[in-house]
């Protein structure tokens, strides 16, 4: 009975861990459809907040596709 018991947890545990996986593979794909929106959107945050125009000047120069092309290992540009 008890081994029926530690096969059900570990079963909950892959079902959790397939969720997750899907919410993460969402939400890569929703920001590369959005990817250009929202980096020029905090561009022009930044700007509005700090007076700096590079920054939005440079989230506008590069597309989505060219920015996570060029992404380091380490997630930095």
């Amino acid at each position: 009975m008890k081994r029926m018991r530690n096969r059900k947890s570990g079963q909950t545990m892959v079902e959790y861990i397939i969720i997750v996986v899907i919410i993460a593979i969402a939400a890569i794909a929703i920001f590369g459809v959005f990817g250009d929106t929202i980096r020029a959107k905090l561009g022009g945050a930044v700007a509005e907040l700090g007076g700096d125009d590079s920054a939005k000047d440079a989230a506008l120069q590069t597309s989505s596709h060219d920015w996570l092309k060029n992404m380091d290992a380490d997630g930095g540009n």
